[in-house]
Formats: C-alpha cells, sequence, structure tokens
C-alpha cells in the first residue's frame, strides 16, 4: 500500500473512532433511533474529507498530477478498506465495553456507513480525474 493510502485511512479510521466516543460523551445517543440530531451529519464529512484529500495527494504525489477515474475509485476504496477496519475495530470494542448495546444493534449504522463510503468514493474519483481516454 501507499503511503497516502496508509496515512489517508488511519485518519479516516481514527477519526471516526473519536468520533463515535465523543458522541457518547456529549450524551448523544449511538444507538439507533427514529429521532435525529443534525451533529450527526458531521459523521459524513469524516469519509469525505478524508478522501478528497488522500485521493488528491495520491494524484498529485504518486501519478504525477494525472489521474483516470478508475484509479481514483482504486485509491478510494484502499482508503476506505483500511479506514473502515479501524474503524469497525474501534466499534466493536466501544459495545463490547462502553455501551450496552450488541454489533447487531450497530449493523445498520456500519451498512449505512459503508453505502456513505461507496458514494463519496464516487464522487471523489469524478472529481478527481483529469486524465480521460479519447474515444
Amino acid at each position: 500500500m501507499m503511503k497516502t493510502t496508509l496515512i489517508s485511512g488511519a485518519i479516516i479510521g481514527v477519526l471516526s473512532a473519536v468520533w463515535i466516543f465523543g458522541m457518547y460523551r456529549l450524551g448523544i445517543s449511538t444507538k439507533p433511533t427514529t429521532d435525529f440530531s443534525p451533529i450527526e451529519l458531521t459523521a459524513g464529512l469524516i469519509p469525505l474529507l478524508g478522501l478528497y484529500f488522500g485521493v488528491r495527494a495520491y494524484r498529485n504525489e504518486v501519478l504525477g498530477g494525472q489521474m483516470s477515474f478508475l484509479e481514483g475509485l482504486s485509491e478510494s476504496f484502499k482508503i476506505l478498506i483500511l479506514g473502515g477496519m479501524i474503524a469497525v475495530a474501534f466499534a466493536i470494542l466501544f459495545i463490547s465495553y462502553v455501551s450496552a448495546m450488541s454489533i447487531t444493534d450497530f449493523s445498520g449504522q456500519i451498512f449505512g456507513a459503508l453505502l456513505l463510503g461507496l458514494l463519496f468514493s464516487l464522487a471523489v474519483a469524478l472529481l478527481l480525474a483529469n486524465k480521460h481516454k479519447n474515444v
């Protein structure tokens, strides 16, 4: 794995872990509920910004400023896999030792984060791609 992938994935994973614990410490429920707090939207900024800056660094530092859509998408997936593994590992520890819920209660949120990450990957790869094939 490239240095940019490791750094960006680690940042996403650690910030997501801090966000989970921070929400808990602020008294905002980490359990799935029908109540919605606007502060929960900040969770989406972590992977979005992490992916954007990670893929941009990959394009500029590794690829010399030229990147195709598929190269960006591939790098996005690598970053998300690493960040997701760190975040899920922390979530499991959080659920086991801090929160009084089971992993099945949290699985819906993990699945939602996966879908959001896939959408962000597509958006970031499209936004940063600057090498196009002539048809």
